[in-house]
């Protein structure tokens, strides 16, 4: 055995558990200290002889069983020659089937009434799950008053990869204690095939057994207070509990550190921010700003001119504002943040505009020279008294333009550059850069951020400003976007009338399809345009959201070049039909949303990249074709491309799932309301919350393994409170080392370096 050590939770497993089983958990969970390991926390509990597992696992998923076997007999093979064990788990709630296609292996050990653990993929055939040619392991039945269960690896009964349990430490003599398996309540832990639950509950006993006392970082006020556990105890306990209890009281101190550790990066975040120098961009009167604003020919919002206000009033201090602008599809962000840019422009700063698409910054740049006129023309003839110029940076432009647009940039002439991630190539220069815009600040990498705000002077950090027309969750600001300052923006315009939506099952109602082709006839001769939006481009894709939602066997999809060539040729032959994707170079791009812009296309036969930004007033009618391959918020931004002028905005979402299934259903959640907030709380619930982290964080799993963004916004509240005290007093943690130590207990170093870059 190996030499028996006291650890830390800093210490390498590999000198605790042996290179290879340390180098297995490292390939297979990125485990590679104490502290990892006890942090990979079980994810349910077994009671003696009882599963209590769902009742209905996902497809494919790798899920571990303690059960008893009721019956197991050797049939014979229906389709080839052979025999297979065909045996039946009785569990507290149901019946399991599994097959072992070896069975002269097997059938002297797996017999009727022992106590066994079961570990394999899940499999479904007519509507019951299996479990075929799993590994296995023999429980000894439960013991009254025998203490010593320790047994040598080499009696253990046991097949598959459960063979990796004795193989896992191979020092002659070596011993398992089964005595956890006599436990009321028995750890189930995340598991692969490579390394199985009881793997992992193996090495979380020998290290618990070596682990020295651990340091408390909390006070002991704070722990009084929220009637916590100690860290030492809560670590422990969480992996073998006495009770259902213990799994509560553990699990509530270790999810408050979880809420802790973010947020402490967070506070940490926004005290270094409140620290830095910042242009102060105070109004000017007379300046661009005024003008623009005089120029106006409707009056701004309430919500709309208090947000406004909140902005300017940043701007002005010297320190570098950051704060998200988030609203509906529609409610006017894109006006309140040209206001807040001119402002800057007006203080001698410029403005670079960060965009996720060529189409939206080529949007950007047309709406925005509209907007503002002879404001925007500095040093042309006709130019007002008091203008800049806007230039537009993207990789497809012509050399001879990108150089004007560089220059323009690099002299100052240029108060606003709107361009996409080839703004933050090394070659581009800014004269004078006092503020960035993000839009759509979840399509940006934090690192790409970075490099625009570091464009600005020596010494100087640029105001930021996010914009979002995705709704945020309240317990996602609190986390993701926890260093930022939230503006809403929640009524529309003046004169906006909301969308209508309406879903259509293809199959069961195809008539209703043919009409809503109709629909955009109609609209169209009455001089209106639509929008049809596909899931994908062509061939061998997979469609916008296929990899989302798994619960319903997905229908073929219908691409964007199938349906253009469907609708040029049909049903809408005699109007003028547009195909736009993303494949298209970018100057066709530019001319296809151009003459679209202008009224020359009819129909725009697209994908996604008109899913933001892009503004036609006189585009009425969206219909989107396989919609269940979209996400709720993605359907949202969608259909909110529709509506923007005086007529009526309508979206039909046909779709090939089946009314009353859980895809079905979603649709319909999203017809049923225009509210963003309530779709974003539904978005929250119907994806993983791993994703939604993902996908607004570093990119990478979610590491809140206990933290539920759904359920604990009370615990991230108190949290959060806490961290701002602590950050307050001692900026750097100095004075609270273990707190410290907390900034990297329960997430990963690739995330702290996200959070702390951004």
């Amino acid at each position: 055995m190996l030499e028996e050590l006291m650890a830390t939770l800093a210490d390498p497993l590999d000198r605790l558990l042996g290179k290879k089983t340390a180098d297995a958990l490292d390939e297979a969970f990125e485990i590679r200290t104490v502290e990892d390991l006890l942090r990979h926390y079980p994810h349910r509990y077994a009671s003696a002889g009882k599963e209590l597992a769902e009742k209905e696992p996902p497809e494919g998923e790798h899920i571990t069983i303690i059960a008893r076997v009721a019956s197991a007999a050797v049939v014979k093979m229906k389709n080839r020659p052979g025999q297979m064990l065909r045996v039946s788990l009785a569990t507290d709630s149901q019946t399991v089937d599994v097959t072992f296609f070896n069975p002269q292996k097997v059938r002297h050990v797996i017999k009727p009434g022992v106590r066994a653990m079961f570990s394999g993929t899940v499999k479904y055939f007519r509507g019951k799950w299996s479990l075929t040619h799993p590994s296995y392991l023999i429980l000894p039945e439960p013991r009254v008053g025998e203490e010593d269960s320790v047994v040598p690896l080499a009696s253990i009964k046991g097949a598959g990869d459960l063979a990796g349990l004795a193989r896992a430490n191979q020092d002659p003599g070596a011993e398992l204690d089964l005595s956890v398996f006599d436990r009321a309540l028995i750890p189930l832990y995340p598991a692969t095939r490579e390394v199985e639950s009881w793997t992992i509950m193996r090495c979380v006993r020998q290290v618990l057994d070596q682990l020295d006392p651990i340091e408390e970082p909390l006070p002991a006020e704070t722990r009084a207070e929220h009637g916590f556990i100690g860290l030492d105890e809560a670590l422990r306990t969480v992996h073998l509990p006495d009770t259902k209890e213990d799994i509560e009281r553990s699990q509530d101190r270790l999810r408050f550190d979880e809420a802790l550790s973010l947020q402490l990066v967070l506070a940490m975040r926004r005290h270094d921010n409140s620290e830095r120098v910042a242009p102060a961009c105070a109004p000017v009167a007379g300046g661009i700003a005024d003008q623009f604003e005089e120029m106006l020919p409707f009056t701004l919002t309430e919500g709309q001119q208090a947000v406004a206000e909140e902005i300017s009033s940043d701007l002005a201090r010297p320190h570098p504002m950051s704060r998200l602008l988030q609203g509906e599809v529609g409610s006017g962000k894109t006006i309140v943040a040209l206001r807040a840019m001119l402002q800057v422009v007006d203080a001698g700063y410029q403005c670079a505009l960060l965009a996720p698409t060529e189409v939206l910054a080529n949007q950007h740049a047309r709406s925005l020279r509209k907007m503002m006129g002879p404001l925007a023309a500095g040093g042309e003839l006709g130019s007002a008294e008091h203008s800049t110029r806007i230039a537009l940076l993207t990789g497809s432009l012509p050399v001879a333009a990108k150089r004007a647009a560089l220059l323009e940039a690099v002299t100052g002439d240029a108060g606003i550059v709107i361009g996409t991630h080839a703004l933050i190539q090394d070659n581009v220069e800014f004269f004078n850069l006092g503020m960035v815009v993000v839009d759509e600040q979840h399509r940006f990498g934090v690192e790409q951020r970075d490099q625009l705000r570091s464009r600005a002077r020596e010494g100087l950090s640029p105001h930021l400003l996010v914009m979002t027309a995705t709704p945020i969750p309240r317990t996602i600001a609190m986390t993701v976007l926890g260093d930022l300052e939230v503006s809403t923006l929640r009524e529309l315009p003046r004169g906006r009338t909301p969308i209508k939506s309406s879903v259509v099952p293809a199959k069961q109602k195809p008539q209703w399809v043919d009409r809503a082709w109709e629909r955009i006839r109609e609209d169209v001769a009455a001089g209106r345009q639509a929008y049809v939006v596909c899931s994908r481009i062509g061939d061998g894709e997979q469609g916008a959201g296929e990899d989302q939602f798994t619960e319903e066997k997905q229908p073929e999809t219908k691409s964007a070049v199938d349906v253009f060539e469907e609708l040029s040729s049909g049903p809408l032959a005699d109007l003028r039909v547009g195909l736009l994707h993303g494949r298209l170079p970018s100057d066709e791009k530019d001319v296809v949303m151009s003459a679209f812009n202008v009224g020359d296309i009819d129909v725009l036969v697209c994908t996604t990249v008109v899913e933001v930004g892009v503004d036609v007033p006189n585009a009425t009618v969206m219909v989107i074709v396989d919609a269940e391959r979209f996400g709720v918020s993605q359907l949202h931004q969608l259909r909110g491309r529709v509506g923007r002028g005086k007529h009526q905005g309508l979206c039909i979402l046909v779709t090939g799932s089946n009314p009353g299934g859980p895809a079905y259903e979603r649709l319909s959640a999203v017809a049923a309301t225009n509210d963003g907030f309530e779709l974003a709380q539904l978005d929250l619930a119907t994806r993983r919350e791993g994703d939604i982290l993902g996908a607004a964080q570093s990119g990478t799993t979610s590491n809140l393994r206990l933290l539920s963004l759904m359920a604990h916004g009370d615990i991230l509240e108190s949290a959060r409170e806490f961290a701002q005290g602590i950050v307050d007093s001692d900026p750097s943690l100095e004075d609270h080392p273990a707190l410290a130590s907390m900034v990297t207990a329960a997430l990963d170093s690739d995330r702290i370096e996200y959070l702390e870059k951004s």
